[in-house]
């Protein structure tokens, strides 16, 4: 290769480098440059939600009280699930570790995937980016997650059985969030052009919580179920939980795999999204 070539692919290459960093931090990059705005109208949500209501704020509480009843009903009374050596009141907070992941992702899911529907007059503005709107949906959502998350650290505490491992949950709270963002991004620019999906949510999170490990571990689950497991994503997030909160154990493997998927979905739904965004205006 002569000095002009090389010389040549030297300068795309400068060039290039930039460019596939700025691909990688463009959504970091407009949530940080955003993070005021984000965080008004998610004040204004909360209100918004809880004001008019006789419990107002401690709905926050109760929602995810009132899941785990159900599911201790279902599980512990009527089914009468046992993990050997451990408590029916062990059992019952391993099921809290589970349901409490998936009562964020359901909430974010639900509301998420209709919102560009909802905010329509934001797609054609440029006042609020409308990126946000999951951001939003997502960080709303985690309100009660990270509620029920305290008030089950809180019991744990008490009952004397803190682990050392507890102290990773920010990193699964970071992916579950690039996940949950990324996946609302992809179904909500496409719930403009196909309103269906929005109508397929409520049963596909009802499929979700059947074949999601809320109400059993992994020892229980028969192998023939395994390939049902393998290609759902939230058996990942909720055995990460379930691991560090309860089994003292950091899950290497599962935490990088759903930690590099979702960083991975992350990127690559907010620039699919930028694709769609000047189209989606035409069709709301």
């Amino acid at each position: 290769m002569d000095k002009a070539a090389w010389k040549h692919l030297h300068c795309d290459g400068v060039r290039a480098g930039p460019q596939v960093v700025m691909f990688f931090l463009a959504p970091i990059r407009l949530i940080w440059a955003n993070r005021w705005m984000v965080f008004a109208t998610l004040m204004h949500d909360l209100r918004q939600r809880h004001g008019a209501s006789v419990f107002g704020m401690t709905w926050t509480v109760l929602f995810p009280i009132i899941f785990l009843g159900l599911y201790s009903l279902v599980f512990n009374l009527i089914l009468q699930v046992r993990i050997p050596g451990k408590s029916s009141f062990d059992y019952t907070l391993i099921i809290f570790s589970g349901l409490i992941p998936f009562l964020g992702f359901s909430e974010a899911l639900s509301s998420g995937v209709g919102s560009l529907i909802d905010n329509r007059s934001l797609l054609k503005g440029t006042i609020f980016p409308v990126e946000l709107i999951a951001v939003k949906s997502v960080l709303v959502s985690s309100v009660t997650m990270l509620v029920g998350l305290v008030l089950l650290l809180a019991i744990l505490g008490a009952s004397g059985e803190m682990r050392i491992t507890q102290i990773a949950l920010p990193i699964i709270l970071l992916i579950q969030f690039f996940f949950t963002v990324g996946i609302i991004w992809t179904l909500s620019i496409l719930n403009i052009f196909f309103r269906d999906i929005a109508n397929l949510v409520s049963p596909l999170l009802l499929f979700l919580m059947l074949v999601s490990p809320i109400g059993y571990t992994d020892e229980m689950i028969p192998p023939e179920m395994m390939p049902v497991m393998v290609v759902n994503p939230l058996y990942y997030m909720i055995s990460i939980y379930r691991d560090l909160i309860h089994f003292g154990r950091i899950p290497g493997e599962r935490l990088a795999a759903f930690g590099g998927a979702s960083v991975a979905l992350f990127i690559l739904s907010y620039h699919f999204f930028q694709r769609l965004k000047p189209m989606a205006a035409d069709h709301v």
